[in-house]
């Protein structure tokens, strides 16, 4: 399995879902919920990555945490119905197992193990918002673009992703003016190229250089957290 948490759980806590997944292509900018709505499907992606966005009053968002092959999207959903606090989209293409919510949870109410791994992937994004909300208030937006974008890199599994800057400006909560200064900075430094909303890392140590320390404290807490 590409996804890590169905390739972790037992043969036969695995043997639960199987039955019930279908595996689809999705496409990047599809708006998979939005805030407020029932989750009546879990997505556990082969590849590609999926963005939890924190939607204001004034139609503004911005990332609270990304998920890709290492987790899973809508989990929670396996132990009651549940309401999505955020808006989840595609963004960057992906293919990706998928169950309706109540089937897993039939699964999950049969399983410990499978009601032990929604609970701590539910930790994992939980850290991951901690993360991020401290980063966005106290690193500057170079770092965070940086961070941002390594994050991406490791989801894509390339060093060449497709990027907008319109995309990148809603995610990190700045306007596209700073993210046209900081993507020319890191490029005439040598770190990136840019052009026509393609970005490929060509120095990625110069990239981890300019991040903040946000990027491997991600990594370092998620590995933290038993699966």
């Amino acid at each position: 399995m590409r996804n890590h948490l169905l390739a972790s759980l037992p043969r036969e806590q695995f043997a639960l879902l199987a039955p019930h997944m279908t595996t689809v292509t999705l496409p990047q900018n599809l708006v998979l919920s939005e805030t407020g709505d029932e989750v009546d499907h879990i997505y556990f992606p082969h590849n590609g990555m999926l963005s939890l966005l924190a939607v204001m009053r004034d139609g503004k968002a911005i990332e609270t945490a990304t998920v890709g092959r290492e987790g899973t999207v809508g989990a929670m959903a396996g132990l009651r119905l549940y309401i999505s606090m955020v808006r989840v989209v595609v963004q960057l293409p992906m293919t990706t197992s998928r169950i309706s919510s109540a089937n897993f949870r039939k699964a999950v109410a049969t399983s410990e193990p499978l009601r032990n791994m929604c609970i701590h992937y539910n930790e994992v994004l939980l850290t991951q918002a901690r993360i991020t909300a401290a980063c966005n208030a106290l690193h500057a937006v170079e770092a965070r673009f940086a961070r941002w974008l390594l994050q991406s890199a490791d989801r894509a599994e390339s060093n060449t992703v497709g990027l907008t800057q319109e995309l990148m400006a809603e995610m990190l909560g700045v306007r596209r003016t700073s993210v046209t200064e900081v993507a020319g900075k890191l490029q005439a430094a040598g770190s990136i190229s840019y052009a026509r909303g393609v970005i490929r890392i060509i120095d990625r140590a110069a990239l981890e250089s300019s991040s903040c320390e946000c990027y491997q404290t991600l990594i370092d807490q998620t590995r933290k957290i038993p699966l």
